[in-house]
């Protein structure tokens, strides 16, 4: 297998290199910032609206929050002046370069992001889930490209410079022959749709990153081990929209000539522990679990050959495998969204550059998601992209 299956594209795998410095530096002139949340739909994510604040240079000129009465603690909370409760408003009287679209909840995610592109911002960091249905992310692709604006998700996983430990190892055949990429949700009492829809995005968008795009999808859903049904689909929590299963079990054929898993059960007893994906060698095996530190462990032999000696996992670090961390504020500046908005800033002050995870891949890891529904629904694989461009769950 080439080496090229397991990299991104070449200019994000050199910028990837630069985000130490990154984090530890600042913009050259303070740019105006907005915040865009909802108390009770989906609130302000996780730090999606405080990170402005530890980010040298910016400053937040307003937010909104669509609940009257939990703006003006919001306001407090961000040392603002301004606050709205439409964010169409606050764009046209603040005139922002930059705005977080911070709601859990995914259902305004377009529309504010569409909202923002269109009054002229620079620049978009979008909590994940990145939307609701690729006509939605096709819809942002548009604007962005009409207007020279970027996007970047909230995937904080991968702006994590550990990613590029891994390619080496690869590159360098620690592995061995790179067999199949395996990913799990948490497992825990939304194990199935739920958890594919709000955490299974991150698996998605590291197995998008090492296997290369996805080319075809075959998927089943079963809700107390019968497959699923139309009468099966309910009004999902977190305004995800129709949701449907209680375990997921889905296979990508991916364009690196590698096939990537995954699976989500609820209530696995695995106590979160599989979130993230394994990368499988016939040599070794990576483990990557999302958001932790240390973000990825090294384990080195045939995963399939009994071994009566045993064998630890060894940590991945920034310096490297089984080498202490070097750059702990780097990792925490990660984990605050810090490195990804300085990334975002970087990127749109340079021209043909896009963010790390930009919105192509956001609408990569949509595609992913809704081929599970579409193969399920339609008893067979489906290839990419996906025709049906609606959530195949809303129509079925």
């Amino acid at each position: 297998m080439e080496r090229r299956t397991f990299l991104t594209a070449t200019s994000a795998t050199a910028l990837a290199a630069t985000l130490p410095a990154l984090a530890q530096s600042a913009p050259t002139k303070k740019r105006r910032v907005a915040v865009l949340g909802h108390t009770g739909r989906g609130n302000f994510g996780h730090g999606m609206d405080t990170v402005w604040l530890k980010v040298p240079n910016t400053e937040i000129v307003a937010v909104s929050d669509g609940n009257q009465d939990a703006l003006e603690k919001q306001m407090v909370k961000l040392d603002v002046e301004q606050g709205f409760t439409g964010y169409r408003d606050l764009l046209d009287k603040t005139k922002p370069e930059f705005v977080t679209v911070c709601p859990r909840h995914p259902d305004q995610h377009a529309a504010m992001a569409l909202a923002a592109i269109e009054a002229g911002v620079k620049g978009v960091y979008v909590e994940k889930p990145f939307c609701r249905s690729p006509k939605e992310a096709d819809q942002l692709v548009a604007a962005c490209e009409k207007h020279g604006a970027k996007i970047a998700i909230a995937h904080r996983n991968r702006y994590h410079p550990v990613l590029q430990v891994i390619d080496q190892m690869i590159a360098e055949g620690k592995l061995g022959r790179l067999l199949e990429i395996r990913g799990r949700g948490k497992g825990d009492r939304r194990g199935g749709g739920e958890d594919l829809w709000v955490l299974g995005t991150h698996v998605m968008n590291l197995m998008n990153y090492f296997g290369g795009a996805p080319k075809t999808c075959s998927a089943v859903m079963l809700q107390d081990g019968k497959p699923v049904t139309k009468a099966d689909v309910y009004n999902g929590a977190e305004a995800l929209g129709p949701l449907a299963a209680n375990e997921i079990h889905a296979r990508y054929e991916m364009s690196g000539g590698v096939i990537g898993f995954f699976d989500s059960i609820a209530n696995d007893d695995a106590k979160n522990a599989g979130f993230g994906l394994q990368l499988i060698g016939s040599q070794g095996t990576v483990n990557i679990q999302c958001d932790l530190n240390p973000v990825a462990h090294f384990w080195p032999g045939n995963p399939f050959q009994p071994n009566l000696k045993p064998q630890p996992w060894v940590p991945i670090t920034t310096a490297g495998v089984g080498k202490p961390e070097t750059q702990p504020k780097l990792i925490t500046n990660i984990h605050n969204h810090v490195v990804p908005v300085q990334e975002l800033i970087a990127a749109c002050d340079t021209p043909d550059r896009e963010p790390l995870c930009d919105v192509y891949q956001g609408r990569t890891t949509i595609e992913m998601v809704t081929g599970v529904f579409e193969s399920h629904i339609h008893g067979k694989t489906v290839n990419f992209p996906l025709e049906q461009r609606e959530n195949p769950l809303d129509i079925w």
